[in-house]
């Protein structure tokens, strides 16, 4: 049973996508991370050996802490969190719960190498349009949340890729491209392992809007119109990723949660 401390896994499952989604820290010692190296989207690796040391970069934020089977390692590490007056929770069973209810998980060799901020740098054109944004809102929700999008002139991209540490995404001749008829958005879909039904229809339309074959989705027509809107809006790149965050948001929740609905049904908001 849980208790105010923690959380289950169908719940957690729930907030993940979402801009409500708590920290998720996995504690895992080096040992057990090999010999499952993947993380529950969103999740990233601390050490709770110096707990003490990274504890006030969460300070303001609620925490969910994941340890291999939700034992002492994860409610030693949140009773630190909440002792430095941090709202802690632990993911009750664990890392193991969580794969045993056979819920998505990344593949943590995928990630680019992280910088001295723990957090993962990517690079792709200027003034972007549908993969651009489409892209970033996947990984920020999924993969990691305080990932860095650096917008440049194409002819610099290689150049910002090698001398910034970031991965390079959406161009021509690198991993995280299109593929096929697939677009990047459906590449990094797959390749994280993030093959869930809501993502899946999601990856659809995206593709339908960014390769112009809007008969593939009938929700892509919009979704490309307000792409393009965006992209009038705002000549500030990191003001239009900020403000498509929540476009990418109400089309996952649509995907997710409300496909069969139509004008008339009764809703309200949900987690």
């Amino acid at each position: 049973m849980s208790s105010y401390t923690s959380i289950p896994s169908d719940k957690l499952s729930r907030l993940i996508g979402t801009a409500k989604l708590p920290a998720l820290i996995d504690v895992r010692s080096d040992e057990e991370f090999a010999a499952e190296p993947r993380l529950i989207p969103g999740a990233t690796r601390r050490s709770h050996r110096n707990v003490q040391e990274w504890a006030a970069d969460f300070v303001g934020k609620s925490v969910i802490v994941i340890c291999r089977d939700g034992g002492g390692l994860s409610e030693g590490t949140a009773a630190w969190l909440r002792h430095s007056g941090i709202s802690a929770e632990t993911l009750e069973g664990g890392h193991a719960a969580w794969r045993n209810a056979e819920l998505p998980t990344v593949a943590a060799d995928k990630l680019p190498k992280r910088d001295a901020r723990g957090r993962t740098v990517w690079v792709t054109r200027s003034r972007p349009k549908v993969d651009r944004i489409a892209c970033p809102w996947l990984i920020r929700r999924f993969v990691d949340p305080s990932a860095v999008f650096l917008f440049v002139t194409p002819a610099e991209i290689e150049a910002v890729a090698e001398r910034f540490g970031a991965a390079p995404f959406d161009v021509e001749r690198v991993f995280w491209s299109h593929r096929g008829e697939l677009c990047t958005f459906d590449v990094m879909v797959q390749e994280f392992g993030l093959l869930m039904p809501p993502l899946e229809r999601l990856a659809t339309m995206v593709r339908a809007a960014d390769t112009a074959r809007l008969d593939l989705s009938p929700e892509a027509p919009g979704l490309l119109a307000a792409s393009l809107g965006l992209s009038r809006m705002y000549d500030d790149d990191l003001e239009q990723l900020n403000a498509g965050m929540l476009i990418y948001d109400a089309f996952y929740r649509w995907c997710r949660d409300a496909a069969k609905e139509t004008h008339h049904s009764p809703t309200r908001a949900k987690p």
